[in-house]
């Protein structure tokens, strides 16, 4: 069983061990700049025993609203969709006309991911990794998969 409950009401320090396990820093870096993940709004799922299973967080800029970072740490049993359905409706509510991403290039899995819940590729930005690895110098140069990690790709997905 899991409860998805807004990050507000964690305690800050679960979430900044959250994203410093998972991430290696709560600092997610894109290329438009930095951002402290266990700062900005969201939601957690969390576990009966109140363990942290998986974390969206957001940013809402007039009728956007950007997630800047989607963890599950356990695939396929509907966390990321419930966290990514819940910044959905917060968008909405918000009166958002459009909620974006940026993944990288290497990240198959998340381009996969997001296409199947109606995400379209919106843009390409080549070599963009490179100036957030300025920002981050810690992100490394190829993924776990043996992709070069190079281009940022923008997804969005227009709110009805």
């Amino acid at each position: 069983m899991m409860i998805i409950i807004p990050n507000n009401e964690i305690a800050k320090h679960m979430l900044t061990a959250f994203f410093a396990k998972h991430w290696g820093t709560p600092e997610m870096a894109i290329s438009s700049g930095i951002f402290r993940c266990d700062e900005l709004d969201g939601f957690a799922a969390v576990n009966e025993s109140g363990e942290i299973i998986g974390c969206i967080t957001y940013l809402i800029d007039g009728k956007d609203c950007e997630i800047i970072s989607l963890d599950s740490i356990i695939e396929n049993k509907g966390i990321g969709t419930a966290l990514l359905q819940q910044v959905e409706e917060t968008a909405k509510y918000a009166h958002c006309q459009r909620i974006k991403l940026i993944t990288t290039n290497d990240n198959v899995d998340a381009m996969a991911f997001y296409q199947k819940r109606g995400y379209q590729f919106a843009a390409v930005f080549p070599n963009a990794v490179e100036k957030a690895r300025r920002l981050k110098p810690e992100i490394p140069e190829v993924a776990e998969n043996g992709i070069l990690i190079r281009d940022e790709i923008l997804f969005s997905k227009v709110i009805d």
